[in-house]
């Protein structure tokens, strides 16, 4: 009896080796070539995303388009938001069609095409290109009483202002997404510890050039022009995707794998809704009976892999849910020089944990796992706005003994107590060094988990959440700032003197606290699944 033969496998597209050749010590010269370039590519992206938003709202509110400040800040924030609520389309794409290498040289390339539409509405003969010519404010009888309704302006150029920054936050996100995963591709092979420490100068690139940006290109918008300002991160994201492009030979790209959303769809409705689930059942088992003879082998995942990605999703999902509060706590740092501060914290920590700290602990075999370094830098957060609470507390107690000294600022009187601004920086320590500890290895963990048919979307998801905790912060001081709330001080005309923002601060410990004592929780669960016999860990699995 002749032995039966073994069913034939789907022939899936593979994964693309580099093009150049390698010798003995080729692999990893040439893996470290490869994520060097991409590190480089997200630094320049980073410098030109900075260097869009430092000063939009300056840009629109200028005479060149006759916005007011409200309607400036609107369109700053609908950018803001689409750049991080837009990043799971990104990695959709490239897991279901394009892959990551296409899915970031197109995006880099939408990118500079919509970069490009700031610099040209910079000077007049561009503005009225794009946008044709402004109109003339209408003119009213003069009105010397306080109540006369005020003329608000129409936007200029709003439709196609919006339109360029809503195409610019879909390519940053898209970059966002794709890139830090395919940068991880890159050097995977290398082992775990290469991949934990390409995250490490991930994060530095992403904060070098944020720096770099708000440094000179803020500086020379503000005090030398918009046209220059803005030509700059067009030139920055030129010169990403020319290096990206140029690198192409030293790169490992992988196929999109297809989409598992409707398999994921049909395994959430059969665990939510059993019975109507089983309406649906029988007719799609006869329908594919009859339609089994007459198709060819399909590649794609089986119904067992996609029950396994559905679970590891349910596992991955509250884990990277509960980090939101962390990002409300981390977003509320001002945006001014201080920022700056905490991008220098983060510029010298990230090396100095790379080379002596994480060495150390990995030859003591002490060095904690992402999920105990997530909760690590959820305490140093909680720390930070527990410190930041009590020096308001000290700010108000001079306020309110009339221990005050005068500043002006602009036109605008302030009465501040008489405290250094040095005493600031425990704080933004603390939160410099949480974000080494909850962002960085959240990125690590969101790469390392996720299946790798779903990893473009899951990156997605973990940037996109981090947008979810900074709107979800926005609307707390919203709320907050209502008649009769904590930071409702309208007799300040600016200044906070009359507000109880220690009370914020301290709400806000209050939410941190809680959801990092149940993080532990989800954490601790998950790693106690991830060491059973039916799990594999992300390094264990075969990438393909």
């Amino acid at each position: 009896m002749p032995a039966p033969r073994a069913r034939e496998q789907p022939r899936v597209p593979r994964e693309r080796q580099p093009l150049l050749p390698r010798g003995a010590r080729g692999p990893r010269r040439w893996r470290r070539a490869a994520g060097a370039a991409v590190l480089l590519v997200e630094m320049l992206e980073r410098a030109a995303f900075f260097g869009v938003t430092a000063n939009l709202v300056l840009y629109l509110n200028s005479t060149n388009f006759n916005w007011t400040g409200e309607q400036a800040t609107r369109a700053a924030l609908v950018f803001l938001g689409a750049s991080y609520l837009l990043a799971p389309v990104g990695g959709w794409l490239a897991d279901v069609y394009l892959g990551r290498y296409r899915a970031v040289a197109l995006s880099l390339l939408l990118y500079l095409a919509a970069s490009g539409l700031l610099p040209a509405t910079a000077f007049p003969d561009g503005r009225s290109s794009f946008c044709g010519e402004m109109p003339a404010s209408p003119l009213g009888p003069a009105c010397p009483s306080a109540s006369c309704p005020r003329f608000s302006p129409s936007p200029y150029c709003a439709p196609v202002l919006y339109a360029g920054l809503l195409l610019l936050g879909l390519a940053a996100s898209s970059v966002r997404s794709n890139l830090t995963s395919f940068g991880a591709d890159q050097v995977m092979d290398l082992g775990r510890d290469a991949t934990r420490r390409f995250f490490n100068w991930f994060y530095w690139s992403i904060n070098l050039g944020a720096v770099l940006s708000l440094l000179v290109v803020a500086f020379i918008q503000q005090n030398i022009s918009f046209l220059l300002g803005y030509s700059i991160p067009v030139g920055c994201v030129g010169l990403a995707f020319f290096i990206f492009l140029f690198a192409t030979p030293v790169f490992i790209t992988k196929p999109p794998t297809g989409s598992q959303v409707s398999s994921m769809l049909k395994l959430a409705l059969q665990n939510c809704c059993p019975q109507l689930w089983q309406r649906h059942s029988a007719r799609d088992r006869q329908r594919a009976r009859v339609l089994a003879d007459q198709r060819s082998p399909q590649p794609g995942a089986s119904p067992q892999e996609d029950i396994a990605n559905f679970q590891v999703l349910v596992k991955i999902l509250p884990v990277m849910v509960t980090l939101v509060p962390y990002w409300m706590v981390y977003f509320q740092i001002p945006e001014a020089w201080l920022l700056l501060a905490n991008v220098v914290v983060v510029l010298i920590l990230v090396p100095l944990k790379d080379r002596l700290i994480d060495p150390l602990l990995l030859r003591c075999k002490l060095l904690p796992s992402a999920l105990q370094k997530m909760a690590l830098g959820m305490f140093f957060g909680f720390t930070s706005v527990i410190v930041a609470g009590v020096l308001e507390m000290e700010r108000l107690h001079y306020i309110h003994h009339n221990e005050t000294v005068s500043q002006q600022i602009g036109e605008v009187l302030y009465n501040a107590a008489p405290l250094s601004i040095w005493w600031q920086i425990p704080q933004y320590l603390l939160i410099g060094i949480s974000e080494i500890f909850a962002s960085i290895p959240g990125l690590e963990f969101a790469y390392s988990e996720a299946p790798r048919s779903m990893q473009g979307a899951i990156m997605g998801i973990f940037f996109c959440l981090s947008g979810v905790g900074s709107l979800l912060g926005s609307s707390l001081v919203a709320l907050l700032s209502l008649p009769g709330g904590w930071l409702h001080c309208p007799k300040d005309f600016g200044n906070i003197n009359n507000c109880r923002m220690d009370l914020y601060f301290f709400l806000l410990a209050g939410i941190q606290a809680v959801t990092a004592l149940l993080f532990v929780g989800i954490a601790g669960r998950y790693e106690r699944a991830s060491q059973g016999p039916a799990s594999h860990s992300c390094f264990s699995r075969d990438r393909g």
